[in-house]
């Protein structure tokens, strides 16, 4: 796994990338937070939808949902970005639409829009 700084808008972005899934259950998703904080010390995360379980878009299993709530509970903020156009699933249509309506949670297309979303000036 490799963690990159991105600076925007005098915010850091911690963009994770790899060649294997980083995000496979709650466990990993604890361990990718405490490598981000410990290495670099940013609190927002770009990973890229590939890095990701499939099981974490399948929303009646719960793991999306416990996943995401260790990123707010440890006050992390995350955006992942990829193509979302092969999902049907009318729940996760919506979730991710009121995900991205918050303000630690986005689902974005490119990295570039995940950036921008966790570095808006606000």
């Amino acid at each position: 796994m490799q963690i990159e700084k991105i600076t925007q808008n005098n915010t850091d972005v911690a963009r994770v990338s790899s060649d294997s899934t980083v995000i496979c259950d709650v466990q990993s998703a604890l361990d990718l937070i405490m490598s981000v904080k410990y290495q670099t010390g940013i609190k927002n995360i770009a990973i890229s939808k590939t890095l990701i379980t499939d099981k974490f878009f399948v929303l009646s299993n719960g793991l999306a949902g416990e996943i995401l709530q260790k990123f707010i509970n440890y006050k992390f903020r995350i955006a992942i970005y990829g193509d979302y156009s092969s999902y049907t699933s009318k729940p996760l249509k919506d979730f991710i639409y009121e995900s991205n309506k918050g303000r630690d949670v986005f689902f974005t297309d490119t990295l570039e829009q995940a950036v921008e979303k966790l570095t808006a000036v606000k």
